[in-house]
């Protein structure tokens, strides 16, 4: 997107009086989100845009109830959120602005190169309840994932057609996955790429994955592969906005698609939106 229809943007976000954007959602997309903000915010120092996490589910629901102006999500809205918001005549529109790529992580002395969704399945359900037979090494698995309201919990068990284990740990955000994994030698978990690409991934060993015993194991580190859609856990990461208010946020939108939004997704640890 070109940068003069940022600048018209920007005039028009200017003349309507309202100078906070506010941003809520998925915590996969809240440090990317924050880099817009900051790099944005230079653009306009009177304008700015607050960002917050808590969840994708978090993030729509204050879209609908008018606390946020963007809704980001690591999901697609449900049919029961749609429904929400067509009872209240609010029309909604959105984009998917980035790629995303889900980590599984373990401890780095964990004796685990690679892993299958087969064993993957196995271990989140929890039917698989030891590493022994997996690694051989005879350790209890303990799970640390997302709570339900997150895009990425119900991203991993849609994927791989699984209901977690009622003993999964539910944690509030990727740091306190991350963090949860260095203390844990016998522990799984779950986070977005981005997490783990700059300088995160102390005392953790992100796992590729394989689909098949034929197939090779691909990293969610791997841009080439996740540009030509090769692993199993990539996903595209959305905005949703209520058209009523596309003036108001559509300048911080098309600084997203600007080439600087693009270097920053780059930078960030994330992954252009397929074209």
């Amino acid at each position: 997107m070109k940068y003069s229809f940022l600048i018209l943007a920007i005039v028009l976000l200017s003349c309507s009086g309202n100078k906070t954007v506010k941003v809520k959602g998925s915590d996969t997309e809240v440090n990317l989100a924050v880099q817009f903000a900051e790099a944005f915010h230079r653009y306009k120092p009177s304008l700015f845009v607050s960002v917050s996490g808590g969840g994708s589910g978090l993030g729509i629901a204050s879209l609908l109830n008018g606390t946020a102006d963007i809704a980001n999500a690591s999901r697609r809205i449900n049919d029961k959120e749609l429904a929400l918001f067509r009872e209240k005549g609010i029309a909604l529109d959105s984009f998917i602005f980035a790629q995303d790529a889900i980590a599984f992580i373990v401890s780095d002395d964990l004796p685990l190169a690679s892993i299958s969704t087969r064993q993957l399945a196995d271990v989140l359900s929890g039917k698989a309840r030891n590493w022994e037979q997996i690694t051989g090494k005879r350790l209890p698995v303990n799970i640390y994932g997302r709570q339900s309201n997150s895009g990425t919990h119900d991203f991993v068990k849609d994927r791989l057609h699984i209901s977690f284990s009622p003993q999964a740990k539910q944690m509030n955000g990727n740091a306190q996955i991350l963090e949860a994994i260095r203390a844990d030698h016998s522990g799984i978990g779950y986070v977005g790429a981005g997490y783990v690409i700059h300088g995160a991934n102390r005392g953790i060993k992100v796992l590729p994955v394989y689909t098949t015993d034929k197939a090779a194991a691909v990293s969610p580190l791997d841009a080439a592969k996740i540009a030509a859609g090769k692993y199993f856990f990539q996903r595209p990461l959305f905005q949703y906005f209520r058209a009523k208010d596309s003036i108001q946020v559509r300048p911080f939108i098309a600084f997203e698609q600007s080439p600087e939004g693009q270097k920053i997704i780059n930078v960030g640890g994330y992954y252009p939106a397929k074209k």
